[in-house]
């Protein structure tokens, strides 16, 4: 029996942040989000969401050529292979080259109805193992340390359980040093989205080592994974990969360069649910820790998150923070919220467990598209 699936619809949304996020490739002031929903032919649906950003800076995608690859070979491809399962849709798809986060928008969106055509919980479904999930937080790079410091006790205060900094040449082992002085307890981490180089920066890169951090991730090129390697040798503190693990191979041969000692899965940067369970699965047969990164998603994301950390692999607390950090109003309900001890319960309805607000995400919409899925 083949899932009867009907057609996509496309949405692009625009979301202004409540305050802009800047890390070493840039400042974002508000989201371009491309909303993906799937549609049977009875009539359920399933909400995924495209993480790809604006401008090519994280990886080679973005949101505009997400939606060409969608459209124009994504949709025709399932048309053609009449998936029964939403685990069969990464292999249905493997014909298209990397372009991982249009695939992952889809495949998420075709997980999200099956667990609602099943009457379970999304992350059930996926075959998570956690009712609650451990929440950190990621601080983009402020205007002055002080301000820094001021996030930095905000989101302590308001509970998360690990703190994680974003760094570049020129703030960083300073920023490392104030955040440690002024809260010396705390599970820290920084974040360098590939601003360094193994030749120049190593020496300052070590230095780093005396702030007990939990670790220092993707701090080179994405995808050297010698460089890391050679890099890892020399630090005590481990290196987290983010940005240079797209698929299992790449973790696979990261733990035998020994480049990392940590793992970054974000859903769509791997491609969806099926990949993202594979690299995890290694992972803990090899005894390399992972976690959930962030993309600064609306809640159709920041749900499809929640159940990728309760995966049994995910046992460090992830970047899954609550819409509020983010959003003035978000475009599910209830918004997302994180407890004062740093976790999120799992949603027990079907599918992602939240309501997406449809009313909101149609006063957003900025352009649309409808793929019919019948061969």
């Amino acid at each position: 029996m083949t899932l009867p699936l009907e057609r996509i619809e496309l949405r692009e949304i625009e979301l202004p942040l409540k305050s802009p996020f800047e890390t070493s490739f840039g400042r974002t002031t508000r989201r371009r989000i491309l909303i993906v929903k799937v549609f049977d032919r009875n009539g359920a649906t399933g909400y995924g969401e495209c993480v790809a950003s604006e401008n090519p800076f994280f990886n080679h995608e973005t949101i505009d050529t997400a939606w060409l690859i969608t459209a124009k070979h994504v949709a025709p491809l399932l048309a053609r292979t009449r998936i029964e399962t939403a685990a069969q849709v990464n292999d249905a798809l493997a014909p298209i080259r990397e372009n991982r986060m249009a695939k992952a928008g889809v495949e998420a969106a075709i997980w999200d109805l099956e667990a609602k055509l099943a009457g379970e919980p999304l992350w059930r479904h996926v075959g998570g193992t956690r009712e609650e999930i451990a929440c950190g937080v990621s601080i983009g790079l402020q205007d002055s340390t002080a301000a820094l410091l001021d996030k930095v006790r905000c989101e302590v205060d308001s509970g998360y359980q690990r703190i994680k900094i974003k760094i570049k040449p020129g703030k960083d082992v300073q920023l490392a040093e104030a955040v440690r002085q002024e809260f010396p307890d705390i599970t820290l981490s920084v974040d360098a989205n590939s601003a360094y180089r193994i030749d120049a920066d190593t020496p300052l890169l070590k230095r780093l080592d005396d702030y007990n951090l939990l670790m220092i991730e993707q701090p080179l090129t994405p995808g050297d994974l010698l460089d890391h390697s050679r890099l890892q040798q020399q630090l005590r503190t481990p290196i987290c990969l983010d940005e240079s693990i797209v698929c299992l191979a790449n973790a696979r041969h990261a733990q035998e360069l020994d480049a990392c000692r940590i793992i970054n899965i974000k859903l769509g940067r791997v491609g969806g649910f099926s990949e993202a369970k594979s690299i995890q699965t290694f992972a803990q047969e090899h005894a390399i820790p992972v976690w959930c990164g962030g993309m600064l998603e609306s809640g159709i994301g920041r749900a499809h998150n929640i159940a990728l950390s309760t995966l049994s692999g995910f046992t460090l607390p992830g970047d899954v923070s609550a819409s509020a950090r983010y959003w003035e109003e978000d475009i599910i309900e209830p918004p997302v919220t994180v407890s004062r001890e740093g976790t999120i319960r799992a949603p027990t309805g079907p599918g992602i467990g939240f309501v997406v607000n449809e009313a909101r995400v149609e006063a957003l919409t900025v352009r649309r598209e409808t793929v019919g899925l019948s061969s």
